[in-house]
């Protein structure tokens, strides 16, 4: 493991990329091993944090992590995989929320638990999944909410989608009278009972979703270890009138009624769908999204990744819509792409508005198995690149840009490093976003409330230190402070 103190590092987005040797930031005053996050900064960048749910080769930085513009770390979870990390409105509330579990690396999907935590990272609500799954490895899980999806609902409920490995005649799409898929399906669950209000599944509905439309053909002959996946849904939403769900196998995002029957689809292939627009050909796609819904119109955006896993010679790009719903047509927004870093990701991957859904707003992409993330303004020229991994050795499902704030549950933390006649003292706080200055006081024993100011040190990104000559105390205490107020005290150290 290599390693280098917390100071951003900046590149040429073009010029970097598959160097084997990646540091990982590591820290005095705990375990935390991020991975570096080098950035090139080239424009006007929106406001807001970076979070990626890092799945690196390197195991110390998989985790859940929200990075400053500026390559330097905010926040670190603890070291697990996970995926989806970003911030969500529930009861009115800013709270955070990920997947974390098991992946199914040969299909693309897993089995786990969606987590909820408040601003000061407390967990306040754990959600899981067990209706009767039949997997393709006859694992039994805690829970089986899969990884493609979760998201809160302005009905303050959650959807999660999950995959149920079912026996079925494929023979319609060449396949086996006798073979096995797997049944994409999303549950709505109310968040404080854990119970299941809603369901659906595409299997039932193959009169306007038909098996042969897939694109992505059965094997000749397959079993419940190797399901046809003919589906792959990899995100829904709740709109207005019912729901959105994009199918990848299917080139298409389908809106669904609130009893579940399709009432129409956006296709990228040529000739399918119920829309026409000279510019809507996409393949492989992620995240579709609806915003600024209404009876007549709507915006439509998602992640053109435009390979799939056998296949990467096309240029991803992000794409958004001026869908008119009377007159079935589309009208191009956006379609982003960086011509001097053309990025090219078979799997996975995210396209937010940062702000409103509108031409002039900035963009954010994440892309997904290739470990990089953009910012792009309205005009779709580039103002960020972020790196966190050689290129085929870390990978995030999703990446967002949110503003967050928090001030975490546990207080910061301090270590002293005493040599000669200096003493250095580093202070960190992980998570905490609203403290600008570090106040180092003496105090006369561990347990004293009785303090004595020494010096102050400027934040500087996640951990501070500070240097004290000929120190003349047995205990330190450091406190996180905004201006002059007081927000945390960390436990008293001995020096």
């Amino acid at each position: 493991l290599s390693s280098l103190p917390a100071e951003p590092c900046f590149f040429s987005a073009g010029a970097l990329a598959t160097d084997a040797t990646w540091m990982n930031y590591t820290y005095k005053t705990g375990p935390w091993q991020p991975p570096q996050l080098l950035v090139d900064r080239t424009g006007a960048e929106d406001p807001g944090l970076i979070f990626i749910p890092v799945r690196n080769a390197n195991t110390a930085g998989t985790a859940v992590t929200i990075y400053e513009n500026n390559g330097k770390l905010v926040y670190q979870g603890p070291e697990e995989v996970t995926m989806d990390f970003k911030v969500q409105k529930l009861f009115g509330k800013d709270v955070i929320t990920f997947w974390s579990g098991t992946p199914q690396i040969a299909g693309g999907y897993g089995y786990g638990k969606v987590h909820i935590l408040d601003d000061t990272y407390n967990e306040i609500y754990t959600i899981t999944l067990d209706e009767g799954f039949l997997t393709a490895d006859s694992e039994t899980y805690e829970s089986y909410i899969d990884v493609h999806e979760h998201i809160i609902t302005p009905r303050n409920t959650i959807i999660v989608s999950a995959i149920n490995v079912t026996q079925h005649d494929l023979s319609s799409a060449g396949g086996p009278t006798d073979g096995w898929m797997t049944d994409s399906q999303f549950y709505e669950i109310d968040i404080p009972t854990n119970k299941v209000v809603y369901k659906w599944n595409a299997l039932d509905h193959q009169d306007l979703i038909p098996l042969a439309s897939s694109k992505y053909p059965p094997p000749s002959g397959n079993s419940r270890k190797t399901p046809w996946d003919c589906y792959h849904m990899n995100s829904v939403q709740a709109t207005n009138e019912g729901f959105l769900v994009s199918l990848r196998f299917f080139w298409s995002a389908y809106y669904l009624n609130q009893d579940g029957s399709v009432r129409w689809q956006f296709s990228g292939a040529e000739d399918e769908g119920d829309f026409w627009g000279e510019d809507n050909r996409f393949s492989w796609q992620h995240h579709a999204r609806i915003y600024n819904e209404t009876d007549e119109s709507l915006v439509l955006s998602l992640f053109n990744n435009a390979n799939g896993q056998q296949e990467s010679q096309s240029v991803t790009t992000g794409m958004a819509w001026d869908v008119d719903l009377i007159f079935k047509t589309s009208t191009m927004m956006h379609n982003v792409t960086d011509p001097n870093d053309p990025i090219k990701t078979q799997t996975q991957g995210s396209f937010q508005f940062l702000g409103a859904a509108a031409p002039t707003s900035n963009l954010f992409m994440g892309y997904g198995s290739v470990p990089k993330v953009k910012e792009y303004d309205g005009a779709g020229n580039v103002v960020f690149t972020g790196q966190f991994a050689p290129l085929g050795d870390g990978q995030s499902y999703r990446a967002f840009k949110f503003p967050w704030t928090a001030t975490p549950m546990w207080s910061p933390v301090a270590v002293a490093e005493t040599s000669d006649d200096s003493t250095t003292v580093y202070m960190s706080w992980n998570g905490a976003t609203e403290y600008d200055n570090w106040a180092i006081y003496s105090v006369p024993s561990a347990n004293s409330n009785v303090t004595t100011l020494l010096t102050t040190v400027e934040r500087d990104g996640f951990e501070s230190h500070v240097t004290l000559q000929s120190l003349d105390a047995s205990y330190l205490k450091v406190a996180a402070r905004k201006g002059s107020k007081t927000l945390r005290f960390s436990d008293a150290i001995s020096v």
